[in-house]
């Protein structure tokens, strides 16, 4: 195995771990809730209540967030817009617009209907596959141009042979002078 394709493997399970991070973070506070009705003997409880929703359209709105930081990241990968734009769509309309509404109904309802407890758990799971997605297009998508060439060269190739890409400058912050009252 070549060592570029070493680093990436590397890369890869590092973004593996690091978006499952994210959503065991995003599920913490969930997972102790449930521990505490599980303690009272109200395990059932939290499939009516709406806190599965609310993890669903958190984990939703980390989504778009990805998404849109992969779309805005590169202006030369235009003819991706498109498709991200479509899974921030899907998102907003698959997981983010259901949850809200379940959340919405549950509280302002005093009966709440047995399907919202198969239902909450699938948006949860829609969520956190789309949200898997989101980081990894966010990844590829950032990463795309950035590579340097296998040959091992240190200049990048363009369309015209031997010209380098120049790297973006990077952010030049004015600093503050020691004379400056705060």
């Amino acid at each position: 195995m070549s060592d570029s394709q070493n680093r990436s493997e590397h890369h890869s399970l590092s973004m593996m771990y690091g978006t499952y991070a994210d959503v065991l973070f995003v599920l913490f506070p969930f997972l102790v809730i449930g521990m505490q009705r599980l303690w009272d003997g109200r395990l059932y409880e939290t499939l009516m209540r709406p806190d599965l929703s609310i993890a669903a359209a958190i984990l939703a709105g980390l989504a778009i967030g990805k998404f849109v930081l992969g779309l805005v990241t590169n202006r030369d990968l235009g003819r991706y817009k498109e498709r991200i734009v479509f899974f921030i769509a899907l998102t907003l309309f698959v997981v983010l617009g259901p949850a809200i509404i379940l959340m919405l109904s549950i509280l302002g309802s005093a009966e709440v209907p047995g399907f919202v407890a198969f239902i909450q758990p699938i948006l949860l799971i829609i969520a956190i596959s789309l949200y898997t997605t989101a980081v990894s297009i966010s990844n590829i998508l950032t990463r795309h141009g950035t590579e340097e060439p296998a040959s091992g060269s240190a200049e990048r190739m363009t369309d015209s042979p031997g010209a380098p890409i120049p790297r973006p400058a990077p952010l030049d912050l004015p600093r503050r002078s020691g004379s400056d009252s705060v």
